[in-house]
């Protein structure tokens, strides 16, 4: 059985980042506290707490000095203002390129225009980038989009891993609806290149893993692409979700991950999968 891993599946440069810069404080000072999941992985999660760094759902459960470790997706404004009030030690492990989208929100604001974010409701990333202007919208799919109002003037930006195909048909739309547009296409480039990888590879194996939580937006929206090209894609969270069945019959996999899992899973996947492999 052959098995083709994408060039670039699993972590990508910012979250890779976050968790280092997690694992170092909690190695340096014994114990970070990390305001909601770092990253959208369940395994990552448990590996941190295990090396020191805690989850909190609110800086009043941060001990008096302690470290806050904000995570990659990104913080709204009044948790840094709490944060600082309470004169904690602020760990920043914002994506840089996440950074970037809430200084373009910023940059369209100040231009006198509504801010739209393509994006999923509710998202972190997508919470904090509507943080930077008042009265954001929030549009995720075509349908909202068909049913907004008409707009004099407006900047639109996108969730850094929405699917392209998505941006582009509520984009089509919206240009119908607002007269004086300005698009931002703030897609990071790790999530155009995987999505690129996946397309390609999902049109020459028999099977498709995606390897990521179902928490995980990213993962998801992976699993989703992979299946309108390929029906016999499954998206798994570790190896053990791996069924022997699908393999039947097989004579190629192709492995891809969401940007939140780490090295190991995808190595364990692989390893499981060659053991599936000797056996049918």
């Amino acid at each position: 059985m052959k098995i083709i891993i994408a060039k670039n599946a699993g972590y990508c440069f910012g979250v890779r980042d976050a968790v280092d810069l997690a694992n170092n404080i909690a190695e340096k000072e014994g114990e970070v506290y990390m305001l909601g999941d770092i990253v959208h992985n369940e395994k990552v999660v448990d590996d941190l707490s295990k090396a020191g760094a805690k989850v909190v759902k609110s800086l009043k459960d941060v001990p008096e000095n302690g470290t806050v470790l904000f995570r990659a997706h990104g913080t709204k404004n009044d948790i840094w203002e709490e944060a600082q009030r309470l004169s904690l030690d602020i760990k920043d492990a914002t994506c840089p390129l996440v950074h970037k989208i809430h200084q373009d929100v910023r940059n369209l604001s100040n231009e006198g225009r509504k801010i739209i974010v393509i994006g999923d409701h509710g998202h972190d990333e997508v919470v904090a980038i509507a943080d930077q202007s008042k009265k954001t919208i929030v549009i995720s799919n075509t349908q909202e989009a068909e049913k907004l109002k008409r707009i004099r003037k407006a900047g639109i930006v996108c969730q850094s891993t929405q699917a392209i195909e998505n941006v582009q048909e509520i984009i089509s739309i919206l240009m119908t609806k607002i007269f004086d547009l300005r698009f931002v296409n703030t897609i990071c480039y790790p999530t155009k290149r995987n999505q690129e990888q996946i397309k390609d590879l999902a049109k020459i194996v028999d099977i498709m893993i995606i390897i990521g939580s179902f928490t995980s937006a990213n993962s998801m929206r992976l699993t989703s692409l992979s299946k309108d090209l390929n029906d016999n894609t499954f998206q798994v969270t570790d190896e053990s979700e791996l069924n022997e069945k699908w393999f039947a019959n097989c004579n190629s996999v192709g492995i891809s991950a969401g940007a939140s899992t780490p090295d190991y899973l995808i190595n364990n996947i692989k390893n499981k999968i060659e053991r599936i492999g000797n056996r049918i």
